[in-house]
């Protein structure tokens, strides 16, 4: 009995995640490089990027602080098959989950009726494409989870603009941190 449960647990152990992300029957998993998941599965159609510093000795005369880029990849494999997102912290990757169903064409699916609050940017630009104007501002989240040590994340606020045909209005979508947060109409 014992032996049976030790030979469940060593296969559970090392079995590749039944979310690992497959292309052409390779796995890309948690662990692998940025260049191994390039290889492995192509280019991602739209590529996120901010940047962590990590600072310790904020209480101290000497403080050592270190840049950490992290790059969120999204892959579309289709209408029925569900967008991947890769998330790689110094061309590591860290995190993978699955988004809405993708699409066709990249922009090919943008109308004026989609949900937009809560996607992803990659979900918007694989189902809008590129913006017809596209705004950044600049700022930081502080966040001191212990003391002396403080980690600054960009705060990524962007604003994108569609235009969904004449004579409708133009849509500017509120993005925060990768995410569609409002939605505003405009007029011409």
């Amino acid at each position: 009995m014992w032996i049976r449960a030790a030979l469940i647990l060593a296969f559970v152990a090392f079995a590749p995640s039944a979310f690992a992300l497959r292309c052409d029957g390779r796995i890309v998993g948690t662990g692998d490089r940025d260049f191994q998941a390039r290889d492995r599965c192509g280019a991602p159609y739209w590529v996120d990027r901010f940047v962590d510093t990590e600072v310790v000795g904020t209480d101290r005369p000497i403080q050592l602080q270190k840049e950490v880029p992290f790059e969120i990849w999204y892959y579309n494999f289709g209408p029925r098959r569900l967008i991947s997102r890769l998330v790689f912290r110094d061309g590591m990757l860290v995190a993978e989950d699955t988004l809405g169903y993708g699409v066709d064409e990249i922009g090919d699916n943008c109308h004026p009726n989609l949900p937009f609050t809560g996607m992803s940017a990659g979900e918007l630009y694989a189902h809008c494409g590129e913006p017809m104007s596209r705004r950044a501002a600049s700022g930081y989240v502080v966040r001191r989870p212990a003391p002396g040590v403080e980690r600054w994340r960009d705060l990524r606020s962007e604003d994108w603009v569609y235009d969904f045909g004449e004579g409708r209005l133009l849509r500017e979508m509120h993005l925060r941190n990768g995410r569609v947060d409002s939605v505003e109409p405009l007029s011409r």
